[in-house]
Formats: C-alpha cells, sequence, structure tokens
C-alpha cells in the first residue's frame, strides 16, 4: 500500500461494517503509518487495478497489529482477506515478529466469525483500555 491508495482505500474502509473511522485516518496519520510500518501494509486490487481489499500493518518492535481488514462486497468469499492476512503476517514474521494483535468491535460478529475461521483466539483475560490525546 502506498500513499496514493489512500482515496480508494479510505473510500473502502467507509463501505466497510466493522471499520471505525477517526482522526488516527487522515491522510496525514495513514502517512506517518506507513512511514513508520514500510512494505508491511497491503491493498488487493481485482483486474481492472481497482482495489478490492486493503489492510493497515505494523508492528512496535514486540507485537504486530492489523488494522481495518476490509474486502469489498462482491468480492468477499473468494479468500482476498486471508490472503492480505497470510501475506501480513509473513512479512511480520520476516521482521522476527512473532505475535499479532487485532481489535475488533464487540458487536462485530462477520469480523469475529472470520478471525475465528483464521485460526485467531479471542483473549478473555485481556481487557483494552485506551486513552484520548496523549498530550503528545
Amino acid at each position: 500500500m502506498g500513499l496514493a491508495d489512500y482515496p480508494a482505500v479510505r473510500a473502502l474502509w467507509e463501505q466497510s461494517e466493522g471499520v471505525g473511522l477517526n482522526e488516527s485516518d487522515t491522510l496525514e496519520a495513514i502517512a506517518g503509518f506507513l512511514q513508520r510500518n514500510p512494505g508491511l501494509s497491503l491493498v488487493a486490487t481485482n483486474p481492472d487495478a481497482e482495489i478490492v481489499g486493503a489492510v493497515l500493518c505494523g508492528h512496535d518492535g514486540r507485537r504486530g497489529y492489523l488494522h481495518h481488514l476490509a474486502v469489498s462486497r462482491p468480492y468477499r468469499g473468494q479468500g482476498i482477506g486471508r490472503r492480505l492476512v497470510t501475506e501480513c503476517l509473513a512479512r511480520l514474521r520476516a521482521q522476527d515478529i512473532l505475535k499479532c494483535n487485532i481489535f475488533l468491535y464487540a458487536d462485530n460478529a462477520a469480523g469475529r466469525a472470520f478471525w475465528l475461521r483464521e485460526g485467531w483466539a479471542a483473549r478473555e483475560d485481556l481487557v483494552v483500555l485506551q486513552r484520548g490525546n496523549c498530550g503528545c
């Protein structure tokens, strides 16, 4: 994924249920994310070179994180999401990142079903806490 893909990727995210967008998803914020995590985030295209799938992938040096996996509705069920995730995990492994996390909205049943089918496990022993405006 490159910054030139942002308009099409943003449009895909906006029409994908389960993807929540906020100030962390502006062009500038995504540019910074891609710069800090070069070569990890991916898009999938159809034969007409239209973006039909996307995922943000990054790491903090210890754990990998996947954000905003989305596949255009007409292309779902064709393995695009699985291939994007598989490639992201391979790229993380190449950087010695051995564990990866995802965050889902609690009411995202379709997303939860996808990730569970792909072999991911829900962590019932953890609670996610968040603080906005870190004062940075």
